[in-house]
Formats: structure tokens, C-alpha cells, sequence
């Protein structure tokens, strides 16, 4: 029996797995770590804590499991998008990396569109500039902090700067680096036009693979405080998403995939680089070589359901606390008790402005229609169906560019919730499936890591083997008939403000 890991570097925490080569989990360990928000709209993390975290779950999942170090084939590498990680000349972090909720650059965002070009940008990086992607924080950098910028030698984003830290090797690969506005997508490298124009230095970035190469070995040092064997292979690994995509079967036309997390994802293989005109959804290339995705990413779905969590659930969490169970269970059971519309009232989830399909990074969350007759439940149920209707207006998008699919499945901490997941099955009129393998990302790129040690023939050949799913949820006819005035009023809504939100911003 071999076994292998797969390392998920999330903006929460990162979580650390170790699988035998069914896909059967044998430890796992997750550690936290902070987000700093130094300004209203800004976010940023401390790569340092991520490399503490990561050393921290190797060690735990080796000491717990047992296993034979000898035995592990090989390391994969997930985590969050689009963060930029500074590095100067001996390997060292400059600044806290500025992370993919950050939306801080909308200055940087139009100079990178007015120099490209705006169809210029879209041919080529198949998405428009957006505060949330990594080369307007390249710029933000170099305009604020100039100094600090002519130190910086090498560019990373988060799980590339673990790469880095396991096998002193500067790498990327596809589907992360599609996230920074930097590649050329139909050809899978970097655009040396697009890095031209924005007078970056190519040397600054890493070289680039596929998602199931090796990039790198473990280097004795590390090998020794993390309790595995020097010179274990390192795979390119995948971006968050696209190792849900693994992780979850979706491998091949006519599967997606929707992620409640912090963000909210609906992603979808392409066998083609399909992209929208307007970019109000992206493009990437898939971990599946020769593919691609299409997905929509809003900022705040679970984020803004912990927002409520945190903020006005203190009783449900001591009372969770106290028997054992998840505080979310409590806040789901009272949210089932209010009817569909949540008594009239409507949420904005854009508690970090928002990506799909609205690109507006001044966009803030509103509850719409308070009254002196609502209860937390209406306020709590308000918050879980406009997260589900901001993914359905996503969805919208991809099947207008003609991406289809005969049902979705459901992952992320959201995707647990057989509550949410009707509420999306009803909103999306469509079978909305499970895996019984629940650990995601940290699945898929122990996957990568499989195939690129030999251990499987090929990507979706070891999803096959592996894979096993859930009976699904179906929608009702009645609840998907009443959510759509609510809907569409929820879309009205946010139409009527758009302009209001750039003056509060402007204040």
C-alpha cells in the first residue's frame, strides 16, 4: 500500500491529509491562523504563519497515522487564489501577502486595463483586471511601497510559497496561476506580451507546470522536521477550486461543481477555453490537462453566514459548545423554521464587495425590506438565501455562454448543510449530489500527487477508482416557483444601489 498527502493552505487554515491510494483518509490535522483587515475592504495574511501550519499538520499526520515514511509517494499542494506572496534575494517574506479578498487595487485595475487593453486582456488572460487577482496587487505594491518592491526578486502566490519552503524550488502551475492576470490561457504559459506592457520582470516569476508534475523534492532539512523521507515528490498541485474539481469528479464535460466556503464558487469543466465577453465569470485552465474551467467566484457566501455567526449567534455557539455539535446545525434548524423570503426580507451578501458576476469592489451588504415584525431566524434565513441567489445569478452566466450540466455537486462547508443544499437544488433546478470522500481539495491534489508519482495511469482514471457519491437532492416545484420573485427582486435591488455604493466608497 502507498500512501500520499495532500496539503490545503485555506485563508482560514490550512488543513493537511494524509490518504492511503484508495482515497481513504487515515489522519488528518487542520491548524488556524489570523486575517488581518489594517483597512475597511483590505485583507491580508502572514506567509509565515502558513509555513508554521503546514510544518505543524505534516509532522501531526505522520505521528498520528503510523505509516512508514518510506511509504508516502508523494505531496500535493492546494490553497486559496490569487494571494501575492514578496520574496527578496535570500528567500525571505517583504510584506504580509495582500490575499484574494483584498480589494484595495480598483486604481491599479483601470491602468492595467487602459494599458492592455480591455479585449486585449480578455483574449489573452480570458478574464478582465480585477482587485481580487494578483497582478493589481503587483502594481499596488510598486506604486505604495517602491522600496519594498525594488527588494522583491521573486513572485509566489500562497501554496507556491510552501512549495518554495519544502524544496527551495520557485514554481508554479496552470490553474493557480490563471488566477494573477498574467497568462496567456489558450497557451497555458505566461504572456510575455501582457508582463511586458505592466514593466514586469519575467525573472520575478516562477517557471510554470501542469497540475500533476513534479516541480520539486523535499530537501533533507525539511525531510527531517516534518517526519518524512528526503527527496518525496512535491506535484504542481492545484489552486483551491480547481482541486475541488479533483477532488469531487470534476474531470470531464458536463460536470460542476458549487463551493460554499468563505467564497462561493459554481466551477465547471470545459474541454475548450471558453470565455465571457463581459468577464463577469472566469476562465482558468483546468488541473486536467489540455482543459479548461469556467467559474464564478462571490466573495463573502459562508463568510457572510460566519459574519452572522459570529456577530449575533453567541447563544447557539455555547449552547452547540455545550452538546458537542456544530453551532451552524442550530442556526440551519432555526433558519427552517421561517418560510421561503425570509417574511419579506432580502440580504446582499457583499460584506467584501463582489467579484461574479458584478465586478464592483465597492459593493457592500445590505439587509433590504427590515422590519419591526423580523426575528434573528428571518435575519438568519435572509443571509442563506441571498448567498444561494448570488450563485444563481452566476449560474445564470454560464449556461448564457452555453456550460451545462445535468446536476451539480455540492462541497465546502455549505456543501454539508442538507438544508443549503436543497435551498440550492430549488434555486438551481437541478439533482444536487455529494461526495461520501469529504475532504476535497486536500483529495484532489493527493490525486495530482498519485499520478504524478505513478502511482495512477491518469487523472480521471483515479477519480473513477476513488469517487463514490451520495443519493441526491432533488428540487421541489412549488420551492423553486416561490424563490424567483425574491430573486429577481434581489437582483432589482442591487441594480438600484450600484451607483449609491461608489458614493459611500467616495465619503
Amino acid at each position: 500500500m502507498q500512501y500520499l498527502i495532500g496539503v490545503d493552505v485555506g485563508t482560514s487554515g490550512t488543513k493537511t491529509v494524509l490518504f492511503d491510494q484508495t482515497g481513504l483518509p487515515i489522519a488528518s490535522k487542520t491548524v488556524e491562523y489570523p486575517l488581518y483587515q489594517p483597512h475597511n475592504g483590505w485583507a491580508e495574511q502572514n506567509p509565515l504563519h502558513w509555513w508554521d501550519a503546514v510544518v505543524s499538520t505534516l509532522r501531526s499526520v505522520m505521528e498520528d497515522s503510523g505509516v512508514d515514511k518510506t511509504l508516502v509517494a508523494g505531496i500535493g499542494l492546494s490553497g486559496q487564489m490569487h494571494g501575492l506572496v514578496m520574496l527578496d534575494e535570500k528567500g525571505d517574506v517583504l510584506r504580509n501577502s495582500i490575499i484574494w479578498c483584498d480589494g484595495r487595487t480598483t486604481k491599479q485595475c483601470e491602468e492595467i486595463t487602459n494599458r492592455v487593453g480591455a479585449q486585449k486582456l480578455i483574449d489573452i488572460t480570458a478574464n478582465p483586471a480585477l482587485p481580487g487577482f494578483t497582478a493589481s496587487k503587483i502594481l499596488w505594491v510598486r506604486e505604495n511601497e517602491p522600496e519594498l518592491y525594488a527588494k522583491c526578486r521573486h513572485i509566489l502566490l500562497p501554496k507556491d510559497y510552501i512549495r518554495y519552503k519544502l524544496t527551495g524550488i520557485f514554481a508554479t502551475e496552470v490553474s493557480d496561476a490563471s488566477g494573477m492576470n498574467l497568462m496567456d490561457i489558450p497557451k497555458r504559459c505566461w504572456s510575455e506580451e501582457i508582463l511586458s506592457i505592466l514593466e514586469i520582470d519575467r525573472s520575478l516569476m516562477a517557471e510554470m507546470y501542469e497540475s500533476y508534475e513534479i516541480t520539486g523534492k523535499l530537501t533533507d532539512e525539511i525531510a527531517a522536521l516534518i517526519g518524512l523521507s528526503s527527496g518525496t515528490p512535491v506535484v504542481g498541485g492545484a489552486g483551491d477550486n480547481a482541486a475541488a474539481a479533483i477532488g469531487t469528479g470534476v474531470v470531464e464535460a458536463g460536470r460542476a461543481f458549487t463551493t460554499i466556503g468563505t467564497s462561493g464558487v459554481i466551477f465547471a469543466h470545459s474541454d475548450t477555453a471558453a470565455i465571457d465577453p463581459g468577464g463577469r465569470v472566469h476562465t482558468f485552465c483546468a488541473a486536467v490537462p489540455g482543459a479548461w474551467t469556467v467559474m464564478s467566484c462571490t466573495l463573502s457566501a459562508g463568510g457572510s453566514l460566519q459574519w452572522f455567526r459570529n456577530n449575533f449567534c453567541q447563544a447557539e455557539m455555547q449552547t452547540a459548545a455545550g452538546i458537542g455539535i456544530d453551532p451552524y446545525e442550530l442556526m440551519t434548524k432555526q433558519a427552517g423554521c421561517v418560510p421561503i423570503g425570509s417574511n419579506r426580507l432580502l440580504f446582499l451578501p457583499f460584506l467584501m464587495g463582489e467579484r461574479s458576476p458584478l465586478l464592483n469592489a465597492d459593493a457592500r451588504g445590505v439587509f433590504f425590506g427590515l422590519s419591526g415584525m423580523h426575528t434573528k431566524r428571518d435575519l438568519l434565513r435572509a443571509v442563506m438565501e441571498g448567498v444561494v441567489f448570488s450563485q444563481r445569478d452566476c449560474l445564470d452566466v454560464l449556461r448564457e455562454m452555453g456550460v451545462t450540466f445535468s446536476e451539480m455537486l455540492a462541497t465546502g462547508g455549505g456543501g454539508k448543510s442538507p438544508f443549503w443544499r436543497q435551498m440550492l437544488a430549488d434555486n438551481y433546478d437541478c439533482p444536487v449530489v455529494t461526495v461520501q470522500n469529504t475532504e476535497g481539495p486536500a483529495l484532489g491534489v493527493a490525486i495530482l500527487a498519485g499520478v504524478g508519482a505513478g502511482v495512477y495511469e491518469n487523472i480521471p482514471s483515479a477519480c473513477k477508482q476513488i469517487l463514490r457519491f451520495n443519493e441526491p437532492q432533488l428540487p421541489d416545484a412549488e420551492s423553486a416557483k416561490a424563490y424567483t420573485p425574491y430573486f429577481e427582486l434581489y437582483k432589482q435591488v442591487y441594480q438600484s444601489l450600484k451607483e449609491d455604493y461608489s458614493k459611500l466608497a467616495a465619503l
